[in-house]
């Protein structure tokens, strides 16, 4: 992923934000009144499966979703610019409390404004499939 296309920029900065914990960062790509969907539909993080809204929306799925993680890790096989958004296909793996680990495969569709900041965030994967991973960390 070396292009600069902006929207794939903003998912680098994205994971990269992730990856250091970085909960204020990470908020800052975002456009005050982006929306997150992840996963794509109701989930276990969004139980009517309208994505979360704005800042404080967003705010709240990283509480809910990825600071129950100990770390990330992602591995993006490949990637799609076009437009104003990117589609980038991979591996997300997270380790969790207690010694597990868990991969979640998806497609993560990222669209920015012309300032480069995320107007909306999509993932793409199933939860039996992901949670069909969980496993000791090694």
């Amino acid at each position: 992923m070396t292009d600069e296309h902006l929207a794939r920029a903003a998912a680098r900065r994205s994971m990269d934000a992730v990856i250091r914990g970085d909960k204020d960062g990470w908020l800052a790509l975002f456009a005050p009144d982006a929306v997150l969907e992840d996963p794509v539909g109701p989930s276990f993080f969004d139980s009517e499966g309208k994505g979360h809204h704005g800042h404080e929306g967003i705010s709240a799925f990283w509480d809910k979703a990825i600071a129950q993680a100990q770390r990330f890790e992602f591995d993006i096989r490949d990637s799609f610019a076009a437009g104003s958004e990117v589609a980038n296909v991979g591996t997300i793996t997270a380790y969790l409390p207690g010694g597990m680990r868990v991969d979640t495969e998806g497609v993560f569709v990222y669209r920015v404004g012309d300032d480069g900041l995320i107007q909306s965030m999509r993932a793409f994967w199933e939860t039996e499939r992901a949670m069909a991973t969980l496993r000791p960390a090694e």
